[in-house]
């Protein structure tokens, strides 16, 4: 039961899917940035994990809404307007340039016209996606076992922001980083960010600390949960967390649980909230959050 719930995502096995992927999903998103207003620390742009996928969730469009999803269970990629008019695309391999145009001609076959910056952003050397023939990968099964190890993480996530009554974010993807998050908000302002671009000067405004789940891209390698606070307290580098197999990642700043080790758990459920609140607790009390009015008091 392990293995179906949380199934094999060695990197190694499926990274020209996932980076084809990221990319997709760049598109897609870029599209929810166009449409929707902005929301603090950029919550307008992510998508979310579906009963089939990941979503853009109901986007406004003229007097309609628009919703697009990558649905990994069918393998393809849906269009749905509220006037009742839908459209499909296959999801395969093919390169990002050729994912770009077929993206783009069936919104014009639905009579949507939608501008956006056809670059892909946090990456070190971005290629425009019209001209992206380098990632042109799909294997459906690993698609569709990363999609499932989201869902399983979202549910996980979903619990451990039960018991905080103060500001924090949905659970969501985003498609930058490409990593599932959840973020609580201590209330007050953060301090500026040193050389921090507008994006970042948005999404660090405020104190925070957030926790999630990594594929590993970007030359990290390994899927990994992650939690670090924004700024980081003094100390949390030192900070006794559980399991025991969870590090802090000086490099990336971060406490760090890698997948495999969650996967090989008796309950990976319970070793998995273990993590999202040792590291929360350690990061909270260093930072001298106010614990007792941010989170749900035990009766």
């Amino acid at each position: 039961m392990v293995e179906n719930l949380w199934p094999e995502l060695e990197w190694g096995q499926w990274s020209a899917t996932a980076e084809t992927l990221h990319m997709w999903t760049q598109i897609v998103g870029k599209t929810r940035l166009a449409l929707c207003p902005l929301q603090a620390q950029w919550w307008n742009v992510p998508l979310y994990v579906s009963a089939r996928g990941l979503s853009t969730a109901a986007m406004p469009y003229g007097d309609e809404f628009l919703e697009v999803e990558f649905d990994f269970v069918s393998h393809v990629l849906r269009f749905r307007l509220s006037d009742g008019q839908s459209a499909e695309m296959p999801l395969r391999a093919q390169s990002v340039a050729d994912f770009y145009a077929e993206y783009q001609r069936t919104l014009a076959g639905l009579g949507v016209t939608v501008k956006i910056w056809p670059v892909p952003v946090e990456l070190a050397k971005p290629v425009p996606f019209a001209e992206d023939t380098e990632h042109c990968s799909y294997d459906p099964d690993a698609a569709q076992r990363f999609w499932r190890v989201l869902m399983r993480a979202d549910q996980v996530l979903q619990r451990f922001e039960m018991g905080f009554v103060g500001k924090v974010s949905p659970v969501h993807f985003f498609w930058g980083s490409f990593d599932l998050a959840v973020t609580r908000f201590s209330g007050r302002p953060a301090p500026p960010r040193e050389g921090a671009d507008a994006i970042t000067r948005e999404a660090y405004s405020q104190e925070v600390i957030s926790a999630g789940f990594w594929p590993g891209n970007g030359g990290y390698g390994k899927a990994a949960f992650y939690c670090y606070a924004a700024p980081s307290p003094k100390g949390l580098d030192t900070a006794k967390i559980a399991p025991a197999e969870a590090k802090w990642d000086a490099a990336l700043g971060e406490f760090i649980l890698l997948y495999d080790d969650v996967r090989r758990a008796v309950s990976p459920e319970d070793a998995l909230m273990e993590f999202l609140t040792s590291t929360y607790d350690a990061a909270a009390n260093l930072a001298g959050w106010d614990r007792k009015a941010l989170e749900r008091q035990a009766s």
